[in-house]
């Protein structure tokens, strides 16, 4: 039997062509799919980070409702954006840069006392989520007028309200 010598490259030429076909499909397919697997990811960031800060306007309350020194334990886990304690304006505020837009652009949403502020920028949304303290309580860190941001980690925080009295209330914030 006598064979082409031809043959052998042409098996090769379409092996490589249908190879090369089928990472082109593949490669298409992530650049359609990544940003929605993304988009998603960050909207169950955003809501999370709105039921770390509804448990901890619970604890916040439920500590000022309390004795002086009475206080409260929560864990948050920041898989992504930052959790600022801004003493000096009374507010909790939760920054996250999302693919996701969680409320209407530019405009803020109230959700109980949460304040929610989506902007765009560009194929982004980065969203700011509020709890203002500023005339119920005097929001402390560590005992002073201090700030304190809080950043993306592996493993979740330990952030501890406690009542310190006074008149507004001085709720002290302590991470551990």
């Amino acid at each position: 039997m006598i064979k082409k010598s031809g043959s052998r490259g042409q098996v090769w030429v379409e092996t490589v062509t249908y190879t090369l076909i089928a990472l082109v499909l593949i490669g298409l397919v992530l650049s359609f799919t990544k940003p929605k697997i993304e988009e998603l990811q960050d909207k169950t960031l955003i809501e999370q980070s709105i039921q770390v800060l509804k448990e901890l306007d619970v604890a916040i309350k439920e500590s000022a409702e309390g004795v002086v020194g009475n206080k409260r334990k929560i864990e948050a886990l920041l898989k992504k954006g930052t959790l600022k304690i801004d003493s000096e304006n009374d507010t909790l505020v939760f920054n996250l840069k999302s693919r996701y837009e969680y409320s209407e652009a530019n405009q803020e949403y109230n959700e109980g006392a949460l304040i929610i502020y989506t902007e765009e920028l560009g194929k982004y949304f980065p969203t700011n989520i509020t709890l203002n303290y500023s005339g119920t309580y005097d929001i402390i860190y560590n005992g002073g007028e201090n700030s304190k941001v809080l950043s993306n980690s592996p493993t979740p925080y330990s952030i501890f309200v406690s009542n310190k009295g006074g008149s507004p209330t001085q709720m002290n914030f302590q991470i551990s």
